[in-house]
Formats: C-alpha cells, structure tokens, sequence
C-alpha cells in the first residue's frame, strides 16, 4: 500500500512513522524547508492528558464576554467575515453544557492517555531526546471560585481512573518549590503529564522515519487533490503529480481548503515566549498553568517556555505586543527571577481547533482520503495515539480507541 501523509507537524510525521512502521509505503509532505516549523515550532511543551478538556464547557460564553473586556485578557475574538467562523462558533456554543462536556472531555482523555503511553514507548525504543521531563502539570488557582470549579473536572478524572490531587495554599511548594504563592489559593496536580520540545520532537522523529523508508518531500506545495469516481487517487502539487492508494490529510487549520465537504475546523491563535534560564532554582520543575490567563509556563533544560491564550480571529498571524506583555507578566509573577524575560523569542501560531475539542482522526465520505487533524491546543499530547488509531483505520485492523469518537459524524 501507497500513501501519502501531507503536512509536516508532529500530527503528519507521527501519522507517516507510525504508518511505515507497519510496512506501508510511505511519502510526507511538507510545504515548508523543514517539519515542524508552524503551529509544532514553539508550542507550550506539554504532554498533558490530564488536562485534555474541551474550552466548550458550561459557563463559558458568559466567561469570554467578561475576559473580552479585560486588559490581559485570555481570550480574544475578531470576526472575519466568514462563514466558517461563524458555523463554527454555533456548534462550540451548543456543545456548552455539562452533559456535551462531560463526553467530549472523557473522548479526549481516552485518546491522550492512550498517546501519551506509546509516546513513552517510543521513546524508550528510539532513544528519542526532546529535552523530555515527567514531573506532571499543576494548574493553579487564582480565586476560591476556581478552585471549587476543579470539582467537575476531578470528577472526571476519577471516573476515568487517572490520577490526581486536589492542593491548597502551603501545600503547592511540595511540587513547585520555587513558585510564588502569594496570589495562589491552591491547585490541581496532574502527575501523569509530561513536557518536552516539541519541535526538537518532531524532527528527530522525522529523521527516523525517513530511516525507516519514509519518502520525506520537503518545498512541497499540495495544489488539488486527484478525485476521480468517488476515491481520491493522488494530490497535484508543485512537484507535479503523485499518485497513491490513500491520502492523509494532517494540514491542520488549512485542511478544510481541500475538501469537498464542510469540516468545522477553525484556527485559534497562540502566542509563546521562549526564554533563558538565569536562575534554575528560581525555575518551575515541569509545568504550571496558570487558569486565571490559561497560561503554561514549561521547564526545558536551560529555557522557559511560556505559552498559551487563544484569540479566535481567522489566519492572523501578527505578533501583538500587548500579548508579549502578558506572557511576561504571568512568567515573572508566578517565578520572578527565573528566566530573561526581556531577550526571550516571541512566537504565534494558528491552532487547528474541532468545536467539541475532539480531533477528527477518520476516513471520508471519500474513498481513500483520511483527515487526522482538529487536535487544539492538544497536538502533541495526541499525535501518537492519532497516527495509530489512523494507522489501524487504514490498515484494516480493530482499533484500540472507539473510532467512532473521532469520526466526522459523531454525537
């Protein structure tokens, strides 16, 4: 079997391993000089199925209208004028209730949990090094509101047997001893969740799959997808054609521009700052989130990453000074004196977002043409167990996950 995987971010090069890896002919493209330079290039460095969780959730409309109007705001929106923008915004309003979260949320944490294991697989087996670590996330509370908000997902959590621990005040310096606490009345430990670079990630992977016979075409543009009788035969690209028994769609917030039928995929900016370590013991251990800005504050081996906010304003990619501010406010209140804010990299890319959270990691109505995109904020923490599902999707066997789940029509 010949297939071709387009896209070259860790959710199109674990899906083109994977794939080779079970003895499929493979070839990945990539429109850029290397893999992983856009929304995998500076990510918040999670691995985090803990914290797997749709934004759809109850009382969240009314959260975002009172974040739009505050000066460090989380959440930002501009409308675009499309259609699109505003499908997609109808169906995450009507997934915003509890019974729609409580299904959504457990979706997404089968998959991760499942992801982040073969993840841990593979890199014991490779020997794979991206600056790995697994100390778990803390998110961290602001207000008493918050805190006593943790409940509903706690639930969750124990129902899916995943563990955790509910903190308050003095008793979040037994996991970050160097954070400050002054404005923190407590938080939730998810001791499961890893970190690392993604990007180192990917194209370490991606060096390995092409090891392991992967066809790596990188400057490469897809222009039409070969639709003939009902099957997708091939892609058109600036190469000139290339022909295949199936196709892999994993072009994230651009996937949508291929299809003959509506995907309701839509991009949600972020922004990161990437700074170096002047204080190690002033540093986090592995990663805080802090849930009053939705901000991520990540510990690589000698730098801080800090990442996170969502604007839901089309494909603007501008980098907004106000934004930097606010990266930089949350990373030296929470750890002051940790990182050099002032000469850290500023970043923003386009998050590939499903408006129940759930990815789409399925077949088509086409024959032939398979999607593994829609992943979020979560790309990372699901690509592993993405590129398997898909892998068993398309080599015929039974998959370990519901694909149901992941499928275009779903509940």
């Amino acid at each position: 079997m010949k297939v071709l995987v387009v896209g070259g971010g860790v959710i199109g090069v674990t899906t083109a391993w994977t794939l080779a890896q079970r003895g499929v002919q493979v070839s990945l493209l990539e429109r850029r000089e290397d893999v992983a330079l856009e929304t995998s290039f500076a990510n918040a460095g999670q691995v985090s199925p803990g914290y797997a969780a749709p934004w759809a959730a109850p009382g969240v409309p009314l959260k975002v209208l009172r974040w739009l109007f505050q000066r460090h705001s989380p959440i930002g929106f501009r409308p675009d004028g499309s259609l699109a923008q505003l499908r997609w915004l109808a169906r995450f309003l009507h997934n915003c209730n509890a019974r729609a979260y409580a299904r959504n949320k457990a979706r997404m944490q089968r998959l991760a949990e499942y992801s982040r294991d073969l993840l841990r697989d593979l890199r014991i087996t490779q020997g794979i090094e991206y600056e790995a670590r697994a100390l778990g996330t803390l998110q961290v509370f602001r207000t008493a509101q918050q805190l006593q908000a943790a409940g509903r997902d706690v639930e969750v959590l124990s129902a899916l047997g995943i563990p955790h621990r509910l903190l308050r005040g003095d008793e979040l310096a037994e996991i970050e001893p160097a954070l400050a606490r002054d404005v923190l009345v407590g938080g939730l430990h998810l001791p499961g969740d890893e970190t690392g670079d993604c990007r180192l990630f990917t194209t370490r992977l991606a060096s390995r799959a092409v090891q392991s016979g992967v066809a790596l075409h990188l400057e490469t543009q897809l222009q039409k997808l070969m639709i003939e009788g009902g099957r997708a035969r091939g892609v058109w690209t600036s190469l000139g054609p290339m022909m295949a028994d199936a196709i892999v769609l994993a072009t994230g917030v651009y996937t949508p521009d291929w299809l003959p039928f509506r995907l309701p995929v839509y991009p949600v900016k972020g922004y990161s700052l990437t700074a170096d370590l002047v204080d190690a013991e002033r540093a986090p251990a592995s990663t805080v989130l802090d849930e009053t800005y939705k901000i991520a504050l990540t510990r690589f081996e000698h730098r801080l990453r800090v990442g996170g906010m969502a604007e839901v304003a089309g494909f603007d990619l501008r980098l907004k000074p106000g934004r930097r501010e606010t990266l930089a406010l949350v990373a030296g209140e929470l750890f002051p004196g940790a990182a050099d804010l002032t000469g850290a990299s500023f970043w923003t890319g386009l998050r590939p977002m499903a408006p129940d959270g759930t990815p789409y990691v399925c077949a088509t109505p086409i024959a032939g043409l398979y999607l593994n995109t829609g992943h979020g904020t979560l790309g990372w923490t699901m690509a592993c167990g993405s590129a398997a599902l898909l892998g068993d999707l398309l080599t015929g066997r039974t998959p370990e996950l519901p694909a149901a789940d992941y499928a275009l029509e779903r509940d």
